[in-house]
């Protein structure tokens, strides 16, 4: 039998059997293979007929309910936050780079200006809005992306949830992405302005009161229509691809069902597709973070300001490197740590064929 196409981790045996009858019975085609999310488990109707609830491998969390989400952004935060936060030396030598090439010429020279500069301790600055911005838009960006992602496969049906897939990851990734760059914008433009103005703050504690007072509460979300730019078509290219990646890699490069693999395994290709993943995000959102970091470092300028100083070429090429390295590492790790935490808690790794059921 060929495999099926139907996100199983979606829907119930009993959802695809029907679908299955459905599609012999109308166009004659050979039956799709029945999954279930969990393979040691059967799914268990929710109320009125409603999409099934499938218990998680160890039974705690039923899948897509609140605590399900839950999870998920838990599991968001953990890896967001520490993440962006270890890269923090990375991301400060790249938005100075950005905002002022003549000084900060490449990614050596940068590390040893500002250590020349503002010492060891200066690699850090900005941790703190690091941490807080980007644990909010982690707890937004899987926690909805989630959600999202059964919300739209609903909404289209088991049939054309396998057809168009990859449109769903791009739906829901990119909706989930709106609401996370909400919770992000303030504590990035703080950032943005300690990183790159020495002397305005030591971090968010007088940095951000320092903003209000400079441009206003408003100020804070001044960036939000770049961030936008740089953050919804950089979460598009991580969801999507990854789950291309993964599903992939089962497939091209493993031999072994997904569901037959051990889970170290399982989190190795998570890294695996993250990182391919993330080097295709720094791509496409490169333009957009060179915006951003313009705009929250020269009060009152605008995208027309940024474009005529940057240049077009600059917007796409410049700090270009070492962001590709920076969110390649970074999208990687990501992805670890959010399946890592999700097995922790007793739930499947994302992405990959589903498991076969039991008969």
């Amino acid at each position: 039998m060929a495999p099926s196409l139907v996100p199983g981790f979606l829907y119930s045996s009993k959802t695809l059997s029907q679908l299955d009858s459905s599609i012999n019975t109308n166009h004659g085609l050979p039956p799709l293979s029945t999954t279930s999310s969990i393979g040691s488990h059967s799914s268990s109707p929710s109320p009125q007929g409603r999409s099934p609830m499938i218990p998680s491998p160890k039974e705690g969390i039923p899948l897509f309910s609140p605590a399900y989400y839950a999870a998920c952004s838990a599991g968001g935060v953990f890896s967001c936050g520490l993440t962006h936060m270890a890269v923090t030396p990375l991301d400060l030598v790249k938005c100075n780079m950005q905002i002022d090439p003549l000084k900060y010429k490449s990614i050596t020279s940068g590390f040893g200006v500002l250590l020349k500069e503002q010492g060891a301790k200066g690699f850090f600055r900005g941790w703190v809005p690091t941490l807080f911005g980007y644990s909010a838009q982690g707890a937004c960006k899987f926690g909805f992306y989630e959600f999202f992602k059964k919300y739209y496969s609903d909404l289209a049906g088991p049939e054309n949830a396998a057809k168009y897939k990859t449109f769903i990851y791009l739906a829901g990734s990119a909706s989930a992405e709106v609401i996370a760059d909400v919770a992000l914008c303030p504590m990035e433009a703080v950032k943005v302005r300690v990183q790159t103005q020495p002397g305005f703050a030591r971090g968010l504690s007088d940095g951000l009161p320092k903003f209000v007072k400079a441009d206003g509460v408003a100020g804070l979300y001044k960036g939000l229509v770049p961030l936008w730019g740089r953050q919804i078509p950089y979460t598009m290219m991580k969801f999507a691809s990854f789950e291309t990646i993964v599903e992939m890699i089962y497939k091209q490069v493993i031999p072994t069902p997904k569901e037959q693999c051990s889970k170290n395994k399982q989190l190795g290709v998570s890294f695996a597709a993250g990182y391919i993943a993330g080097v295709l995000c720094a791509i496409v959102s490169h333009p957009a973070d060179n915006l951003v970091s313009f705009l929250n470092n020269a009060k009152g300028a605008t995208v027309g300001d940024a474009v005529k100083k940057i240049g077009v070429v600059g917007l796409f090429t410049r700090g270009l490197p070492l962001r590709i390295v920076m969110i390649g590492t970074l999208t990687g790790a990501q992805w670890g740590l959010y399946d890592s935490f999700k097995v922790f808690v007793g739930l499947p790794t994302t992405g990959g064929s589903a498991p076969a059921p039991v008969k």
